[in-house]
């Protein structure tokens, strides 16, 4: 129902929707009628019509393989910011990481802080993320994903099947798991790796698996279907990040009923109370033979539980806070958008 919403344009800094788990498609998905969603390119930012710019890991625009490239995009966003200023085009960001994962260069972060500046509202995924000013800040969960595996067939979990799934890049600590897991005697473990290696990681996964053959991989971006199957059969998932706030793959383990072994940090802890005891474990320091051993026997003593707790991050609700969100925006900069007009 739009009766009475005004219509917005909103453009988001994401490439279009592809049907898969990525963060967008729920996005979308979830948005009211009343919000018309654009995609990202400079020339849209630039050029286009749009009445907010919703920002997602803001280092992304600006990064680029030659220097030329960046310093183009730095500039870029700089007349970007110039532009949303004049025409009071208010910017939303939602802050998915405390900090980018790879370090920039000080010309990225004098982009980054600038645009920080120019950022209306800032939009945290838990309540343990700190923004200053905090008056800037609007909490709106992470959705959960039973919606859209719901016709998918779950298997049963296979005893002793470990498994980690995502992106594989150096922070997420991949390698410390297969060494961890190497240490463990028990003939009735298997490891498996799913997901995609940033460039050199997939060498060193092959080379490592190669010495236990109680250790597979499938190293490449998979279906919703075959990420089902693989959460499906684990009988426990490690993430064992150096660095972890927000995790999409958290929620989509705890969406498909698996209990998760992950770092102790203040947003983890929040979420473990959130969802309910035994299903997420969690360690702090270094992750070692000891604590994965440790944890399957705990979760194994725990016996059957009730689904984790994720009635309040369901897409459509989360889709109508972010749409508040961008009408304050609106009102904080003063733009005027007039109800019942549509940017279709």
């Amino acid at each position: 129902m739009t009766t009475g919403m005004t219509q917005i344009t909103v453009l988001q800094s994401l490439s279009p929707p592809d049907g898969t788990t990525r963060y967008v498609n729920q996005v979308v998905e979830g948005a009211p009628d009343a919000v018309t969603m654009r995609f990202f390119s400079w020339r849209t930012a630039l050029l286009g019509r749009y009445d907010v710019f919703h920002v997602h890991w803001p280092e992304l625009l600006i990064r680029a393989p030659r220097p030329l490239k960046a310093r183009l995009r730095r500039g870029a966003l700089y007349a970007l910011l110039v532009r949303a200023r004049l025409q009071r085009i208010p910017i939303v960001r939602t802050m998915h990481n405390l900090a980018p994962h790879e370090v920039g260069h000080n010309a990225e972060t004098r982009a980054l802080n600038a645009l920080d500046a120019r950022t209306a509202l800032v939009i945290r995924l838990n309540p343990t993320t700190p923004v200053e000013p905090e008056a800037r800040a609007v909490t709106i969960l992470h959705g959960h994903y039973r919606d859209r595996f719901s016709g998918i067939p779950l298997p049963n979990s296979v005893p002793g099947r470990i498994l980690y799934f995502g992106l594989i890049r150096p922070y997420k600590g991949v390698e410390t798991l297969m060494r961890v897991f190497r240490s463990l005697p028990d003939p009735d473990l298997r490891l498996r790796l799913v997901g995609r290696p940033s460039s050199g990681l997939g060498e060193i996964i092959t080379v490592e698996a190669a010495r236990d053959a109680r250790i597979s991989s499938v190293l490449r971006f998979v279906s919703d279907a075959e990420l089902v199957v693989e959460v499906g059969g684990a009988e426990l998932v490690v993430l064992p990040y150096r660095e972890m706030h927000n995790s999409g793959v958290l929620l989509v383990t705890l969406s498909l009923d698996r209990p998760v072994l992950v770092p102790s940090t203040p947003s983890n802890l929040a979420l473990a109370e959130e969802v309910g005891a035994d299903w997420i474990y969690l360690y702090d320091g270094e992750l070692t033979p000891e604590i994965l051993h440790g944890t399957l026997e705990r979760m194994r003593a725990a016996g059957p539980r009730p689904r984790p707790r994720l009635d309040d991050r369901d897409w459509t609700t989360l889709g109508l806070q972010s749409y508040r969100t961008y009408l304050r925006a609106l009102q904080l900069t003063g733009r005027t958008v007039r109800a019942g007009r549509s940017r279709r």
